[in-house]
């Protein structure tokens, strides 16, 4: 599963590099404008919707902010809490972005097939679920430590 989530991450980032920028980046400005519908996001918000630490988000933004991308600002009610913002670039960049998201998207579901795309789909989002990681965990915490891996690592 390691070497399928690198390999679709790399083709992605392929099919984006006419924005400058990897698949990764793209998806953080794509959650700083869907999150900030009503007001911009605080980083606390946006790490919590990506699911990572904060400081590893900050250093995620540093060059986003660099190349003038996003904006982070002090919140006006609580100042030890910042606030992130697309500038009219980084929302062209989001555009651009989301055509080529869609082009590879059509893709994939053209080389596998429409119902293994489907199947992909519905697996990760099991996968990447509260669920799926909460039960793993305990699963984890059970597992008596001589029982052997199931697979090599990196399978």
């Amino acid at each position: 599963m390691r070497r399928a989530t690198r390999q679709l991450g790399a083709l992605y980032d392929e099919a984006f590099a006419p924005t400058g920028l990897k698949g990764t980046q793209l998806l953080l400005m794509w959650r700083i404008a869907e999150l900030g519908t009503e007001d911009d996001p605080t980083l606390l918000a946006l790490a919590d919707r990506l699911a990572v630490g904060v400081s590893a988000l900050t250093h995620a933004l540093r060059p986003l902010v660099r190349d003038g991308l996003v904006v982070l600002r002090t919140d006006a009610q609580d100042r030890r809490s910042k606030r992130a913002s697309l500038t009219a670039l980084g929302r062209t960049r989001v555009a651009e972005g989301a055509l080529l998201w869609s082009t590879a998207n059509r893709r994939v579901e053209t080389l596998l097939g429409p119902a293994a795309a489907q199947m992909l789909r519905d697996t990760a989002d099991r996968v990447a679920s509260e669920e799926f990681a909460a039960a793993f965990r305990q699963g984890l915490e059970r597992r008596p430590p001589s029982e052997p891996p199931a697979a090599a690592p990196d399978e």
